[in-house]
This record gives structure tokens, C-alpha cells and sequence, in this order.
């Protein structure tokens, strides 16, 4: 399970499978129809996605070196199930739990598309969250900053992620994930 854990207070849970853990890298996947649990109160409002409780679509995998403030997803499109874009998904590093892996997503994203192109997404959600008590300013600049140095990393073509993800398939017999009892407590 993956976890979103803001000062101590489980938010948002998602149910799926540790491909790899390792020194250099984790490696979780989320399935098609893997369950998603939400929080009531997220900082005064309903969770984004609070109405959804499985992921739906292709599935996610989700790439992260251990105490980066980022990791890669994959997401697929089509019937053909063909590479639709990298997300680097800004977050705090992740930390282990006795549930599985805890982090907190930082909202700001970069969605690189399969021809390399890049861009962010939802910087302009960060200057409402601080209204919202999520983030202080000087949070929200260091996001940005890490955001920026994420961007000049891709601009160099850089990518520490091996592009064999792009064509991963999960198992067909695997059975679906589950959250187990107690996601939302510490």
C-alpha cells in the first residue's frame, strides 16, 4: 500500500503490488480497478479524487529512488495498451510503514510525453493550497525550485529511469490488491 501522510494524518490510500525493493529502487503497481481510499477532510474540502474508489484504466507503475523527493509513473493508453506519457510526480521521499510505503505528494508534476517533450501540470493549484494551510510560501518555492531543477535534469536528457518500463506487463493471473484495515491510522 501507498500511502499519502501529511504531518502524522493518512489522507490518501492505494492498494497494489511491490514489484521491486531494493537500495536504488522501489518499484510499486497499481492495477486496474486497484482500491483507492480517501480521508473525509482534505485541508477543508473533499480529496480531489474522492469519488472514485478504484483506479481505473491500464494501471500505474510507479518508479522511486529511495530519498529522492520525486518518482516516475507509466501510464498506457489505447487497447494497444501503448506508452502514453511519464509523470514525474513530485513527493516527499518515501518512508516505510508497517502498511507498506508513506509520502505526500507535492501537486506539482512534470508529464513527459513519449516523444520527450515535457511540461508541468498543476502549478497553479500550489498558491491555492497555501490559503488552504497545506503549504507555507517558502514550501511552495521549494517545490517549485525542485521542479525546476526536475525540468533542467530532463532538458539535459538526463532520465535515471530505464525506458524498458514503458513496455512492462503485469501478470494477468494476479489477484486484486486490497487495503487493509486501519489505512487511515498511524
Amino acid at each position: 500500500m501507498r500511502r499519502d501522510v501529511w504531518h502524522g494524518r493518512p489522507s490518501v490510500a492505494w492498494g497494489g503490488y511491490v514489484l521491486e525493493d531494493a537500495d536504488e529502487q522501489i518499484v510499486l503497481y497499481m492495477p486496474e480497478g486497484a482500491p483507492l481510499a480517501f480521508t473525509e477532510d482534505f485541508f477543508g474540502a473533499p480529496h480531489p479524487w474522492s469519488g472514485r474508489d478504484r483506479w481505473f484504466g491500464h494501471g500505474v507503475v510507479q518508479l522511486h529512488r529511495p530519498s529522492s523527493m520525486n518518482s516516475v509513473w507509466v501510464f498506457w493508453a489505447g487497447p494497444g495498451r501503448e506508452l502514453a506519457a511519464w509523470y514525474v510526480n513530485l513527493e516527499e521521499p518515501w518512508r516505510r510503514s508497517p502498511l507498506g510505503f508513506d509520502t505526500q505528494d507535492l501537486e506539482l508534476d512534470l508529464v513527459i510525453e513519449p516523444d520527450g517533450a515535457w511540461s508541468f501540470k498543476d502549478d497553479e493549484q500550489l498558491e491555492p493550497w497555501i490559503a488552504r494551510g497545506r503549504w507555507t510560501p517558502a514550501e511552495v518555492a521549494a517545490i517549485r525550485a525542485e521542479g525546476a531543477r526536475l525540468g533542467a535534469e530532463l532538458d539535459a536528457g538526463r532520465r535515471w529511469w530505464s525506458e524498458e518500463w514503458a513496455t512492462w506487463e503485469p501478470d494477468p493471473a494476479w489477484a486484486p490488491p486490497v487495503l487493509p484495515e486501519g489505512w487511515d491510522a498511524i
